[in-house]
């Protein structure tokens, strides 16, 4: 199951053409990511604190569907899809939240991002820790 978040889209999440800027959908994922992190018990700044390590994107593809336009309310989704020891790729969708509650949510993006856990000192590639690949595969 997916973990969702919230999103408005504001003037600033907009192009000049009135629709969101492309590259805001990172953002998106950016902020779904780390409230599902959050979720599971392991805020950033913690993680960073506890373990020395971090988590960086190293890929991300994305497909656009649909335009969002101003005001509109999606739900942003992220969802791990494969786990390595040192990295996971989380597969994440922009919905358009539907208006009526027995409509379906309508796909405006779509992506696959990879991240790597690296040590926060030297930025090198290390293991995920234990307690953390546990959790998230629960």
């Amino acid at each position: 199951m997916a973990f969702e978040w919230p999103v408005r889209i504001y003037w600033e999440d907009t192009d000049a053409g009135g629709i969101v800027f492309y590259a805001n959908y990172l953002k998106f994922f950016e902020r779904a990511r780390t409230e599902w992190l959050r979720a599971q018990g392991f805020g950033q700044h913690n993680m960073r604190e506890q373990t020395g390590g971090m988590f960086v994107v190293t890929g991300a593809e994305l497909r656009y569907q649909r335009p969002a336009r101003l005001d509109d309310e999606l739900i942003v989704t992220a969802a791990v899809s494969e786990m390595g020891k040192a990295s996971l790729t989380i597969e994440q969708k922009a919905l358009l939240k539907p208006s009526q509650h027995h409509l379906p949510a309508t796909l405006l993006c779509e992506g696959s991002i990879r991240i790597g856990w690296v040590d926060a000192a030297t930025m090198r590639p290390s293991r995920i820790p234990g307690i953390l690949l546990e959790q998230l595969s629960s």
